[in-house]
C-alpha cells in the first residue's frame, strides 16, 4: 500500500475518538471502526496533518470528504447490525463506506463521479474491505438489489426521494439530510409498513447538494 499508517496517525486517531465521545458520540462500535480506520489514506498527502482535524476536507471532483462527527452521528443513527444489507448514496472518497464495511455491513454503495468511484474502489480493495461499488445516479437506488435493511445519504437531497423509499425494508431505516444546497436537516426515516413511514428531525448539518445523473471524467 502506498499509505502508511505511522504511531502518530493512531495517536491522532485516539485524539479524535475521544473528541467525538465528548460531543456525544456513545455507540462503542461506530468510535471502534473510526479508531482503526486510517481517514489519510483518503485524502491527498499535501492534507495529511489535517486529516484527523474534525472537520470537512476537500477531495476530488469539487466534493468533501465528511468531518469525522457527521460520519460518526450518521452511522450512530443509522444503527447498522453486522451483515445487514446496507445502501449509500454518495461513495465520496471511500471514507464512510470503510466505516461501515468495519461495522459488518454487507455494502452498495454509488457514486456519480467517476472519478471518485474509481478511486474508493482502489482504496477500500487495498484495505480489504468487498463492498459493492457502483458508479451510477445515487436518485435511483439499486432495485434490482432492493430492499435494503438501511440506507445512508452523504449529500443533502432537496427532498426525500422517492425511489430510495421504495427501496427501504419495512422496518428499516434511513438516514437523510434534507433541505437547501448550503444547509439541511438530518431526518431518520423509518418504514412501518408497505405505505407508511415516519420521520424523525435531528440537528441542523451541511452537506454538499445531492445531483441527479452522473459525471464522468472526460
Amino acid at each position: 500500500m502506498d499509505k502508511f499508517d505511522s504511531f502518530r496517525h493512531q495517536g491522532l486517531r485516539q485524539k479524535l475518538v475521544k473528541l467525538l465521545r465528548e460531543k456525544g458520540i456513545a455507540d462503542e462500535r461506530v468510535l471502534s471502526a473510526i479508531a482503526k480506520i486510517p481517514r489519510h489514506f483518503f485524502l491527498d498527502s499535501a492534507l495529511d496533518r489535517h486529516a484527523y482535524d474534525d472537520k470537512a476536507i476537500p477531495i476530488a471532483a469539487g466534493q468533501t470528504i465528511s468531518q469525522p462527527y457527521t460520519v460518526a452521528m450518521q452511522t450512530q443513527l443509522l444503527q447498522v447490525v453486522p451483515g445487514e444489507k446496507v445502501l449509500e448514496i454518495g461513495t465520496g472518497s471511500g471514507y464512510q463506506a470503510a466505516v461501515l464495511c468495519e461495522m459488518g455491513a454487507s455494502l452498495f454503495s454509488i457514486e456519480r463521479q467517476q472519478e471518485l468511484h474509481a478511486f474508493a474502489k482502489k482504496m477500500l480493495g487495498k484495505m480489504g474491505y468487498k463492498p459493492h461499488l457502483i458508479f451510477g445516479d445515487g436518485f435511483a437506488g439499486i432495485p434490482e438489489e432492493a430492499p435494503f435493511s438501511k440506507i445512508i445519504v452523504t449529500c443533502g437531497a432537496a427532498s426525500l426521494p422517492q425511489a430510495l423509499l421504495e427501496q427501504l425494508a419495512v422496518g428499516g431505516r434511513m438516514v437523510i439530510p434534507v433541505g437547501g444546497e448550503s444547509v439541511q436537516q438530518m431526518y431518520v426515516v423509518e418504514r412501518l409498513n408497505e405505505h407508511d413511514f415516519k420521520q424523525i428531525k435531528y440537528g441542523m448539518c451541511s452537506f454538499v447538494p445531492m445531483l441527479q445523473g452522473v459525471q464522468n471524467n472526460s
